[in-house]
């Protein structure tokens, strides 16, 4: 691997939506060029690649492997990944360690969900994607369409696709104008590149960076396949061809001329190139092969033309379609369209990392606080290298390791390179027990070399992602050293050991089992800055709590999850509050993947699953509240619940309403950002220009502060939102009020909880709360108010630093007499904000975390009565104990008092659900929906088939077994694919209790109404956790009677 030329290796992937024929065209790629690892009889259905038990038994693909193919002098190192929605860590894996994408599109089914989830990736990780249209015999055979139909369809489906690619330039477009406009300076480089990019489609086949494929039948071309044939015959040059073979350009036969639409004004019959050239003998000779005998002279006559050698015996088949498979896979071979396409479109590792690396290495923050110049140029000196792919074995060796996966011990080679036998592996496996070593699991790191050479028994530091090499602080905790004890060129399941391997390819790594849990940089150099992380699509929703059937395997079942945590890329493993051991899965497929690895591979031990872990929210009511009422809390005038501490020191009073919808979603997607925010210290965040080195190390920085003024401006657009839409049945001064009093609101932000970084807000006290001009009168004329201070609102930049000192100097300006309560009262703030913290973390309905609500907490703090001399008597100051603790407890019993008062709800988790299924299927499809309380969003037929596309919004807690049931009431021809969407309110009434005389009419006196939806959810959360449930124990007050009674005085 060292000696091959970094111009000629190409690092891809392939992505799709599940189903759409990634496995199949690798199995053919492989036959082809994979070394005689594939007979080409077996391609497309022994699925190479898909060699785990669970993914035959399934027909899909769970992990992302690689193999390593040669093509015309190139190595290219091919990457398939998952297509099914559970498994979107693996396409993020995939995608990082790939320099360009197949993304695969079914022609029949066109873009699904998942080819939106792929596409965006591609575009995140900054890959080159080239578009394969797959299953073009499905127009053919199946659909019957025309050539002009099949050209229409095949024409919207890229239209579609690059409709999704310049959505995404649009919006980084727009955000980069935001940006400039919002402060003074100049449109990098990166973004003048946008707008010619923006000028044309991204995917063009006219370009070569589209291809149209039979995966199962082994054939495809693209216009340039077909340009080459008709270049001699038209008198044309291919290149022109080429361009002509796509769009709307037309052939006339008498002229030889190639005109666009208008030279053929008048003409009905006319027909594109594309059509004419190409689909039409592709349609031929399907005829012709599929009409049996009467056919054969146009499958003799393309033999001919073309020179194909086919074997007598596979034209003497009786099956039409291996006939006709035999001579389509000889005349246009896939892989070689594919590979073409690959090679020519597809950049090197040398041109494709100087176009990544502000995705893979931004540029490390620097402020003048006296760091190291050396160290600072040292760092900047790898992130060069990394740009340039330096392969020189004086350069910084750099990788990057996207996965740690296991692979069962015997499968490791036992030999090294040049035949020698390895002594130490079997020091290297997550091993339970080494009197079976058979058994035991080896874990490798899937890795990609960035720069430098990496060599077997080479030294180098692991950083992970926390490590920032400016802070010698982070070395102790985020570095180690290890060292690699053997690197493999990856074959599907096989392994190649080879000694070294240069910058640009992709290896396995022995040796780092011990060292890294999911992702890891590797570095000759501790001056390196990590590698950004990876983003996933989807997050660990399903939980389970899992325990050993038998106590005595707990620490089996301790080492299996910690080898399962380290092997799959995006589980996690946490730990409840009553002690159990909680497993999160992306969904129903990857839980029973994870629950099956544990048992047979990582803990060998027998298992009890739970049920299910549903995670919710609780709310209160917000459609019922109009903008008076609106009115009414910002301007502090509702009502509120009042709660004093056992010592009578602290009166605590709290409002609480519901945010707008927009400021809900805005809070709850950047609670990562508010993260950032908050551990930054305020002139980080703030970024004042005398703190600036005036060179371009400062990039990410910037890209930081607009991040903050992003938010910002999102923030604000949602109060903007929110006053239009509120503001339309009130008089103008009343809007103007409405207006006035929502933009003081963002400027009083005290904390958000819970996690200081979650969707709720507490609010920060006026001035006329201090003077109780408006939730009533002071509690008594000696209190002092505890007002705390907007520090989110700070952070955010809505308080200016003028106001900030205004706020402050009040704060500290206080009557001389009064200034030790004044010094004790904001000494109890953070016991308003901890106790804050803990009611927006545990709600009153079942102990689930609040969503969506701002709380107005006012505390007034009295001075002591009285200092008795008596140590003795001064005990009874102590007796409810310390009076932080107290007003800590009133504040959450105070917040979740007022959250009872307002009318509350219980919010459930959604899914966006895509559902594919015949004619005859859709009322069963709809009675499962149904059931299930799904609500149907649309229902379109797909043009030109018989299948109807169904989107719906699922709870996730009536996901469970949902596909199971879809296949038994369909009879296995519907398919799902779920995709967490966004978190819903649900609009019961858990306390509902009839009232109106309509209410006891339908519902009688009340105590015969049974439970609703939104009781039930919070009863079985509340008797999970263990919380008291109101529930009738005897459900009928009758004599107990048995089914049988025996008489058993003879006995006595």
């Amino acid at each position: 691997m060292e000696s091959q030329d970094q111009r000629n290796i190409r690092n891809i992937c392939i992505l799709a939506h599940v189903d759409h024929g990634k496995t199949t065209l690798a199995d053919h790629l492989i036959a082809r060029y994979g070394g005689g690892l594939l007979h080409p009889k077996q391609a497309g259905k022994l699925r190479f690649l898909d060699y785990l038990d669970e993914e035959q038994k399934r027909a899909i693909t769970m992990k992302s492997s690689s193999i390593a193919l040669s093509y015309k002098n190139h190595l290219i190192n091919l990457i398939d990944s998952p297509g099914h929605v559970d498994f979107c860590s693996e396409v993020s894996t995939a995608a990082r360690l790939s320099d360009g994408a197949l993304v695969l599109v079914d022609s029949v089914e066109g873009v699904h969900i998942q080819t939106h989830a792929v596409l965006r990736q591609a575009w995140i990780e900054k890959l080159t994607p080239c578009l394969v249209l797959n299953k073009i015999d499905r127009l053919i055979c199946e659909l019957k369409l025309s050539p002009m139909e099949a050209y229409a369809r095949l024409q919207r489906i890229v239209n579609e696709v690059n409709g999704i690619v310049s959505a995404y330039k649009s919006e980084k477009y727009l955000s980069d104008v935001d940006s400039v406009l919002a402060g003074p300076g100049e449109m990098g480089e990166e973004g003048h590149e946008l707008v010619e990019d923006d000028e044309e489609d991204t995917f063009q086949p006219q370009k070569g960076n589209v291809v149209f494929v039979c995966a199962l039948d082994g054939w495809g071309f693209s216009t340039g396949t077909f340009a080459e044939f008709y270049a001699c015959k038209l008198g044309a040059s291919s290149a022109i061809l080429r361009k002509a073979l796509w769009g709307s350009h037309y052939f006339i036969p008498k002229t030889k001329m190639i005109v666009g639409k208008k030279g053929i004004a008048g003409s009905k019959n006319a027909k594109p190139m594309f059509v004419q050239f190409v689909l039409e003998p592709l349609w031929q000779v399907y005829q012709s092969a599929l009409e049996g005998e009467g056919g054969k002279g146009m499958l003799e006559k393309v033999i001919k033309s073309f020179n194909l050698s086919v074997p007598p015996r596979e034209l003497q088949n009786k099956d039409q379609k291996s006939v006709l498979q035999a001579i389509m896979s000889r005349w246009l071979p896939l892989s070689d369209a594919v590979l073409e396409m690959v090679v020519n479109c597809m950049p090197d590792p040398i041109a494709a990392q100087s176009m990544r690396i502000s995705r893979l290495l931004p540029k490390i923050e620097v402020s003048n606080r006296g760091w190291d110049t050396n160290l600072i140029v040292e760092i900047e000196k790898v992130r060069k290298s990394v740009e340039i792919c330096d392969s020189r074995p004086s350069a910084p060796c750099v990788a990057f390791v996207a996965k740690m996966f296991a692979v069962p011990l015997k499968m490791v080679p036992q030999r090294g390179p040049n035949g020698e036998v390895i002594d130490n592996i079997m020091e290297e496996f997550g091993g339970l027990g080494e009197s079976d070593a058979g058994n035991q699991e080896c874990f490798l790191a899937f890795a990609r070399i960035f720069s430098g050479i990496f060599s077997t028994g080479q030294k180098v530091y692991v950083l992970s992602s926390m490590y920032d090499p400016l802070k010698s602080e982070t070395i102790q905790k985020h570095v180690q050293v290890a060292e690699l004890r053997s690197l493999y060129l990856m074959m599907g399941q096989g392994l190649k050991p080879v000694a070294s391997a240069t910058a640009g390819n992709v290896v396995a790594i022995r040796g780092l089992g011990q060292f890294i849990s999911k992702s890891a940089t590797l570095s000759s150099t501790r001056n390196c800055q990590p590698f950004s992380s990876l983003v996933h699509q989807v997050s660990p929703m399903l939980k389970v709590a899992i325990e050993p059937s038998d106590p005595a395997d707990m620490g089996a079942l301790m080492k299996g999850l910690r080898l399962l945590n380290r092997a799959d890329p995006i589980v996690e493993i946490t730990v409840s509050s009553r002690g159990e051991q909680v497993l999160a899965a992306a969904g129903e497929v990857h839980l029973e993947r994870c629950i099956k690895d544990l048992k047979e591979r990582f803990a060998r031990v027998k298992l009890e699953v739970s049920p299910p872990l549903v995670s919710y929210k609780e709310t209160i009511e917000g459609e019922e509240c109009g903008p008076l009422e609106t009115l009414k809390m910002l301007a502090g005038s509702a009502d509120c619940v009042e709660k004093t501490t056992p010592n009578g020191r602290c009166i605590v009073r709290v409002q609480v309403m519901k945010l707008p919808t927009e400021l809900i979603k805005v809070l709850d997607e950047s609670g990562s950002l508010f993260g950032s925010i908050f551990e930054r210290k305020p002139e980080q965040i703030i970024g004042s220009s005398e703190n600036k080195i005036p060179d371009n190390n400062n990039e990410n920085e910037v890209s930081f502060e607009d991040s903050v003024a992003a938010l910002r401006d999102r923030m604000v657009k949602s109060i903007e939102i929110e006053v239009e839409s509120g503001s339309k049945d009130i008089d103008r001064d009343r809007r103007e009020k409405y207006r006035t009093l929502w933009f003081q609101f963002l400027q009083r932000i005290w904390a958000l909880g819970p996690r200081q970084v979650g969707p709720n807000v507490c609010l920060v006290p006026t001035i006329m709360h201090e003077n109780g001009l408006n939730s009533g009168s002071k509690p008594m004329d000696d209190c002092i108010l505890i007002r705390g201070y907007p520090h989110v609102s700070e952070k955010l930049g809505f308080l200016h630093a003028s106001a900030a000192n205004r706020e402050k100097e009040s704060v500290e300006a206080c009557n001389p007499a009064t200034r030790d309560l004044q010094m004790e009262a904001e000494g109890l703030a953070n016991s308003i904000i901890s106790g804050f913290q803990l009611a927006t973390a545990a709600g009153p309905l079942c102990d689930e975390p609040m969503w969506g609500l701002a709380f107005l907490i006012e505390a007034y703090i009295l001075p002591r009565q009285s200092q008795p001399e008596d140590p003795e008597n001064n005990q009874q100051f102590d007796q409810y104990g310390v009076l932080t603790g107290q007003v800590m407890h009133a504040v959450k019993e105070a917040c979740r008092a007022a959250v009872l008062q307002k009318k509350p709800r219980l919010v459930e988790a959604m899914y966006f659900c895509e559902l594919s299924t015949p004619t005859e299927f859709l009322g069963p499809l709809n009675a499962v929906l149904a059931r299930r309380r799904a609500r149907v969003l649309k229902v379109e037929m797909q043009e030109g088939s018989p299948v109807f596309t169904v989107h719906a919004y699922l709870p996730v807690s009536e996901s469970f077994g949902f596909s199971d049931e879809l296949r038994r009431w369909t009879s296995g021809a519907s398919s799902a694919l779920l995709l967490l969407s966004h978190w819903e309110a649900l609009p019961e009434d858990p306390f509902f209790v009839p009232k109106t005389e309509e209410e006891i009419e339908e519902f009688g006196d009340g105590s015969s109404v049974p439970p609703n939806t939104a009781r039930k959810l919070i009863d079985a959360v509340r008797r999970r956790k263990g919380l008291p449930v109101e529930e009738k124990v005897v459900q009928h007050a009758t004599k107990q009677r048995t089914l049988a009674r025996k008489s058993n005085f003879g006995k006595f």
